[in-house]
């Protein structure tokens, strides 16, 4: 008996390129055993509300689209009891987590031969406050507003040279925040310029941990500060810290943690899987252990 999938498309994701290749794709799902249903999203939450709704109904619950796309799945399948294990066919710019799940990027048939091949892995989810939930990244500060503030034109145009042009633009807009960290282990008061909390090798395509300091399903997170650099020639040091993969410096600190509470002097903007996750001055974030599986 075929199993059933449920698959939910972002038409808008990677320029539409889900598209390419369809037909071939859903006929290897076929043989590959799989009968699959199709919802379509046309505003955001929608992939939420689907997932919520439906996804108990299914064996299997695939996401096309970005990883906005499927940060909004996941916070579906936080609200399913036993969700199903999720597949994930990346369309987006960036794709931070199909780089750290080493899936195929833009590729509808490769990925879905992934899924059929692939194993069910227990997944790490962020909290971000009461409600609300991130698949890789909450962060704010330097440049975490320009995935979401890039036109949508110059997405589906130039690709991820948007994003490059974008943040080059806000260089002379970074301040630092007089920020409050309180995690697992203690508490860093400082004026900071980029705080993260994040499950992932990869961040905005540009940023890359080694494997050896993220593991997706060990409860922990990981928790990145990064101090104001005062000047040009510090900031230049960050830049290139973090770019040759070192994390040197007394500038950059890196932790590994369960929980973390933000707290500003100032209300701050903040993003969730690249998107926008509104003005904050007050911020929780948690590590739900293991409450999904991805197949990789």
């Amino acid at each position: 008996m075929a199993k059933k999938m449920m698959i939910i498309i972002n038409p808008v994701a990677g320029r539409g390129g889900y598209a390419l290749n369809f037909g071939e794709a859903m006929r290897v799902l076929s043989h590959g055993g799989y009968t699959p249903t199709l919802f379509f999203t046309e505003n955001r939450k929608d992939a939420t509300r689907f997932a919520r709704e439906n996804a108990s109904d299914y064996d299997i619950v695939t996401c096309i689209g970005g990883d906005g796309t499927l940060s909004e799945v996941l916070a579906g399948l936080m609200e399913v009891p036993n969700p199903p294990p999720i597949g994930y066919i990346p369309m987006g710019t960036a794709n931070d987590v199909a780089t750290t799940l080493r899936l195929p990027k833009n590729d509808t048939v490769g990925a879905v031969k992934m899924i059929l091949n692939g194993e069910a892995h227990p997944y790490d989810v962020g909290g971000f406050g009461k409600d609300k939930y991130f698949a890789y990244i909450a962060g704010f500060g330097a440049f975490t507003n320009v995935s979401y503030s890039t036109p949508q034109d110059q997405k589906a145009a130039l690709g991820h040279l948007a994003y490059v042009l974008q943040g080059m633009a806000e260089l002379p807009n970074i301040e630092p925040i007089h920020t409050r960290v309180e995690f697992d282990d203690g508490t860093i008061e400082t004026d900071l310029i980029y705080g993260s909390m994040s499950n992932s090798t990869s961040v905005a395509g540009i940023v890359k941990f080694k494997d050896s300091m993220v593991s997706l399903g060990d409860g922990f997170s990981e928790l990145v500060l990064v101090k104001d650099p005062k000047d040009v020639g510090g900031f230049g040091d960050i830049i290139s810290s973090v770019l040759s993969g070192r994390f040197d410096g007394d500038k950059l600190i890196i932790l590994h943690t369960k929980k973390a509470r933000f707290l500003f002097d100032r209300p701050v903007a903040w993003t969730r899987d690249g998107e926008d996750g509104g003005m904050h001055q007050e911020v929780t974030l948690v590590n739900y252990h293991r409450p999904v599986q991805m197949i990789f």
